[in-house]
């Protein structure tokens, strides 16, 4: 607990000092702006601008390092340059998105991957091994914008059978009712169809890769030689075993989803953490960027905790060796 604490402190000062040393002074053009467009001094203009940055006049990083760790302390987070509202209010109002869409297709990729990889490595040597192999191989060198594109192209502006962007249906109130419900499901398809694309090839890698290995432990030959059939082997000999080093990776995948998938909610314009993540960084929203960095490095150390404690409970051998 104190090294997951240590952890995301170490991560939120190296985000905090990276962020105010990246390449181009933006305060310097939105000051330009400001100047030209309000006709006031340049000098009154860069001030402005940069107490919307929390740069304070005449204080130090140091100190400004101080004052973020006293916001964070009280839930401040400051308040994003570009839209002008709490940081807090956007990270609220985005990571709903994110997390629905992605609970669903993290789940329906692991589910679909490690059931695919399970019966390739039961059946390898035979043509559903390299059909599965090649697969993972395309998509893992694909980025995750051409399958979001082509999933847009094709079924958004050709089939015309969804929309092409937003979360749910303008006119429909937003809350627990079946219509919002079936709408939000409707706009998510395409977001989740591209992420479970993307990533069901990987899980079934690694769990073929598991897999492999544990066929050839000594207690999965004890078991053919007892004359078991396979099914049952294949479940709970096999399965149960090869299904524990991916939970480790399931667990981190889900505390990284707090960033969203970036390219996939750009392209489909869906208001998820990685669609703001991006709008973050292309328009130098200081703030926001650190707020976005917070929530997803303390849900990676969380995750990495979880995984620990929950693999402990999975495997008796990790708690024999404890």
């Amino acid at each position: 607990m104190l090294i997951a604490l240590f952890t995301i402190l170490v991560a939120m000062t190296l985000t905090f000092v990276l962020i105010r040393n990246m390449p181009g002074d933006i305060i310097m053009a939105m000051a330009l702006d400001k100047a030209n467009s309000e006709g006031i001094p340049f000098d009154i203009a860069y001030e402005q601008v940069k107490g919307l940055y929390g740069v304070a006049p005449g204080k130090s990083l140091f100190q400004q390092y101080l004052d973020y760790v006293a916001g964070l302390l009280r839930g401040d987070l400051g308040n994003s340059v570009h839209y002008k509202i709490p940081v807090t209010r956007i990270l609220v109002t985005a990571l709903p998105w994110t997390a629905f869409v992605l609970s669903i297709s993290i789940t329906l990729s692991f589910i679909l991957g490690s059931l695919t990889g399970m019966i390739t490595a039961w059946k390898r040597k035979t043509l559903l091994d390299p059909i599965v192999s090649g697969y993972a191989s395309i998509t893992e060198a694909t980025p995750d914008y051409i399958t979001a594109v082509i999933l847009l192209i094709v079924f958004a502006v050709r089939l015309k059978w969804f929309p092409l962007t937003g979360a749910y249906d303008g006119t429909l109130t937003p809350g627990f009712n079946l219509p919002f419900i079936l709408s939000a499901l409707y706009h998510a398809f395409l977001p989740i169809m591209a992420y479970t694309i993307e990533n069901v090839g990987g899980w079934a890698l690694i769990m073929k890769a598991n897999a492999v290995r544990v066929l050839g432990e000594d207690y999965v030959t004890a078991a053919r030689a007892k004359g078991l059939k396979d099914r049952r082997i294949a479940i709970h000999y096999v399965g149960r075993n090869a299904i524990l080093p991916s939970v480790t990776a399931l667990a981190i995948t889900f505390g990284g989803m707090l960033g969203g998938s970036t390219l996939i909610e750009s392209t489909f314009a869906y208001p998820g953490m990685g669609f703001f993540f991006a709008k973050a960084v292309s328009l130098r929203d200081y703030p926001l960027m650190q707020g976005l960095f917070l929530l997803t490095t303390g849900g990676v150390i969380v995750a990495n905790l979880i995984a620990d404690l929950l693999y402990s409970r999975l495997d008796p051998r990790v708690r024999l060796e404890g």
